[in-house]
């Protein structure tokens, strides 16, 4: 019997984190006591409130209210957090401790699992991967790194039998699953505070792939060197699997698709983006290997809305068009920036940025300076830090940052000024970017767009 099975109680100290959110909804779900700890307040707590789960935001624990024993409570917590008084308490109280990972590990083990790795598009893909096992009517659950649109949700309950995983590389946490089936959509280099170098973190991948049994459910994106034999998957290029024909009508993209023993043409899919269609390719291919036809996944990718922040974009009738994003690497930055570039050619686009992390800034500095540089207009918000100290990176700010960006119209702001000078500026395309907090200026930019007139 797996040990998670020994508790009622499960304490996630970081429970607002889109992958602790995703497992304590699990919980919450099989009928089990969920409670939590996390720093500060947001749209992803107040949902998980509002679903029945009792979250503190003061770092002192009230267990004896709680009635929290060693006995009867699991804690999980995520690697991102470094100290804190109630983890200190739950390891001084001899209280069952494991790693967010670790737990996912468990849960999926004796499932047939789907996980889906990526420096990049692994959100996105993972995603689609369990929207096209709903379509399938496969006997599923799926925890992702994203809200989904189709769903609402991080998490989905829709059996036992498969389980759809994003597969994160932080920390090596990816190494605690059991893949029997995996896409790798990118490697490249990022996390360099827990890999130190590129070839360290290309390693990790490496281990990662040996996980799957067979090499006929490992799909590589054509060119990553994983060290083992895969099927490989691309766009416009052959592949095992492959996708060419790209056309766009409207804001709908068609495209045809080729495996090695059939091809099936004219996929409709909604998702801007050359990057994109790539991430439909690898799903596709591995649905299609699970044994899905080819009709069931053509209706699961034109009606696939997407994951909140992942390319989220509105039109308003002063024609003004906002864009929202989670890129927070000068790879994403390209890719959102390079789509934008693509269908609005000669539309103004203003950028407002939050870098997340100082030592993803100090380690890509430049990179972001030449990804930033592709906007007419930049608005460079402060570092959000999440887990990092500013005092453990001297000189590190946006700032300076934004003296490396060759650009003629940029300007550095904090949050909380951001939105009056994004109101100020004369542009077509809005698009705000980052992993920190500044999706929460998103509603007051949809409100303000929606009743500003031409």
């Amino acid at each position: 019997m797996s040990i998670i099975n020994q508790f009622q109680n499960f304490y996630f100290v970081g429970i607002g984190g889109i992958g602790m959110s995703a497992l304590a909804r699990y919980f919450n779900a099989s009928g089990k006591t969920v409670l939590g700890y996390d720093r500060t307040s947001t749209k992803l707590t107040d949902a998980l409130i509002a679903e029945g789960i009792h979250i503190d935001f003061n770092d002192v624990l009230n267990h004896e209210k709680q009635k929290l024993t060693p006995e009867n409570t699991l804690v999980i917590f995520t690697p991102a957090i470094k100290k804190l008084g109630i983890l200190d308490y739950f390891n001084n109280h001899g209280f069952t401790i494991l790693k967010r990972a670790k737990v996912l590990g468990l849960i999926t083990a004796n499932t047939d699992c789907i996980a889906v790795a990526g420096t990049h598009g692994k959100t996105t893909t993972s995603s689609l991967v369990a929207h096209l096992c709903k379509e399938a009517q496969l006997p599923f659950s799926c925890f992702l790194g994203g809200i989904a649109e189709n769903f609402k949700s991080n998490f989905l309950f829709n059996g036992n039998d498969i389980s759809v995983v994003e597969a994160d590389e932080y920390d090596r946490s990816f190494l605690n699953l059991a893949p029997d089936w995996a896409i790798i959509t990118s490697i490249d280099a990022d996390h360099l505070d827990i890999y130190g170098d590129k070839p360290t973190i290309e390693k990790g991948f490496r281990d990662f792939a040996d996980l799957v049994p067979q090499e006929q459910h490992l799909f590589i994106r054509k060119g990553i060197n994983i060290g083992r034999k895969a099927k490989t998957y691309a766009v416009n290029e052959m592949a095992d699997f492959y996708s060419d024909n790209i056309r766009e009508k409207g804001d709908q993209i068609y495209f045809d698709f080729h495996a090695p023993y059939a091809e099936a043409k004219d996929f409709v899919w909604e998702i801007p983006g050359i990057h994109n269609v790539e991430n439909a390719t690898a799903a596709i291919a591995l649905l299609n290997s699970f044994g899905v036809d080819f009709e069931t996944l053509k209706n699961g990718i034109a009606s696939f809305k997407g994951i909140k922040r992942r390319y989220t974009k509105h039109t308003f009738s002063n024609g003004k068009i906002y864009i929202d994003d989670y890129a927070h690497h000068p790879t994403e930055l390209n890719a959102v920036i390079g789509s934008i570039k693509h269908f609005y050619p000669e539309k103004k686009l203003l950028v407002a940025f939050q870098p997340h992390l100082f030592s993803r800034t100090k380690d890509f500095a430049d990179d972001f300076a030449k990804s930033l540089a592709q906007a007419d207009e930049l608005i460079l918000l402060d570092i959000y830090p999440a887990r990092e100290l500013q005092e453990n990176f001297p000189g590190i700010t946006s700032e300076w940052l934004l003296n490396k960006i060759q650009l003629t119209h940029k300007e550095t702001s904090s949050l909380a000024e951001s939105f009056n000078k994004i109101k100020d500026k004369d542009f077509d395309v809005l698009l705000t970017v980052g992993a920190g907090n500044i999706d929460t200026l998103y509603d007051g930019i949809i409100e303000w767009l929606t009743n500003e007139k031409k």
